[in-house]
């Protein structure tokens, strides 16, 4: 496993000089970091670390209630898409997907995920809270545009909106000047991507797994996977074990945050992945129970004993809107067309053949998405 540190872009650059020549080639930064690792760590001075940690304590005290509790914030019926999904409900994709299982075959043994060919349902909970605007269309895709659950809890009813959205517009505010960022590194209109989601149904989207119940080293949590989404924005998780694949080299890397400062992680999803013809692939990753973890359970159970021991990951999925028409943008499919067997490594985790990436509406590529892991039928 590599301890290799994921390239550092600095919003605040881009925020206070924007058009400059420094902020151009911070633009180019963020750019080629997602399309070298499909992954970067953001700096973005408007980040509270406080909200962070409010946030995540509200999802450990929403996520330790009873499952009976929790149930009835499940919408099966709209694809899991708002409100809350139970563990061992969604699967990850790659347990049965063969182009995965041949990316995984292609790595080598020693930087391999751990093993999902049991084809189990991943142990986490997941709860989708919507932060878009509503269309002022009707929408051919309402399933998912649909309204928010809030929790029926008295103790979590009144704070659950407030802290909601107050850590999610910060995560949404930070990825969507990202994207003007890497629209503008690639050479595009700054506005390309951000108005492409513009009524995307983002989702604040935090993870949980209960460090109690599955607390064994090796436990995979969430099984190796792309997201589906365009970004994917993450604040401070207070347990290690996110590994993501850099596209560069095949290696599996250990996501590390600086231990200060105010920084984001932000991977690259599969629309991103269509609308550049493949020059940015969606990236790999998976979230494991390892030494680092058990560690810091010990260390949260010494310093706060009454505080539930649930894993929560500060979660941000970026969409583009449902009815927007999804195809590779001709100039970004050339360049990834150059790219193939490029000697700088690019491809360690790419299929030999060319990707195809079919014009579609973007609200049916998430239902064909939601298909493979089991959330929609």
């Amino acid at each position: 496993m590599s301890a290799q540190m994921l390239p550092v872009v600095n919003l605040d650059v881009f925020q206070s000089s924007s058009g400059s020549s420094e902020s151009l080639q911070e633009c180019r930064k963020a750019a080629d970091a997602l399309i070298v690792y499909g992954a970067l760590l953001l700096h973005d001075s408007r980040v509270s670390e406080d909200d962070n940690n409010t946030f995540l304590d509200l999802l450990e005290d929403y996520f330790n209630q009873p499952e009976s509790v929790l149930k009835q914030d499940e919408r099966p019926e709209l694809g899991y898409q708002v409100g809350v999904t139970l563990e061992n409900t969604e699967k990850p994709k790659c347990a049965a997907h063969e182009p995965c299982l041949d990316i995984i075959a292609r790595l080598d043994p020693a930087e391999r995920p751990l093993d999902i060919s049991a084809h189990q349902p991943d142990p986490k909970c997941r709860f989708f809270w919507k932060m878009g605007d509503s269309p002022p269309y009707e929408t051919a895709f309402p399933g998912l545009n649909a309204e928010n659950v809030v929790p029926q809890a008295s103790e979590l009813r009144e704070r659950w909106s407030p802290i909601m959205d107050r850590w999610g517009w910060a995560m949404k505010d930070a990825v969507e000047d990202l994207g003007e960022m890497v629209a503008i590194g690639l050479g595009l209109h700054g506005d390309t991507f951000r108005g492409a989601g513009k009524y995307g149904p983002h989702l604040l989207a935090p993870t949980a797994s209960d460090l109690v119940k599955y607390a064994e080293k090796d436990t995979i949590l969430a099984g190796f996977h792309t997201d589906l989404n365009f970004l994917t924005i993450h604040g401070r998780s207070r347990y290690p074990g996110l590994n993501i694949w850099a596209r560069n080299t095949g290696k599996r890397i250990s996501v590390k945050f600086p231990p200060t400062g105010r920084y984001l992680l932000v991977q690259a999803g599969k629309q991103l992945e269509h609308l550049s013809g493949g020059l940015i692939k969606a990236g790999y990753h998976e979230v494991v129970v390892n030494e680092d973890t058990l560690q810091a359970v010990e260390r949260r159970k010494a310093q706060l004993p009454d505080r539930p021991l649930i894993r929560i990951s500060s979660t941000f999925f970026w969409h583009l809107s449902s009815d927007y028409d999804l195809a590779p943008i001709r100039a970004l499919q050339d360049r990834a067309r150059a790219l193939k067997g490029h000697p700088t490594g690019l491809g360690k985790v790419d299929l030999e053949e060319e990707s195809v990436y079919e014009p579609m509406k973007v609200g049916h590529q998430v239902q064909n998405e939601l298909r493979h892991i089991a959330l929609l039928a």
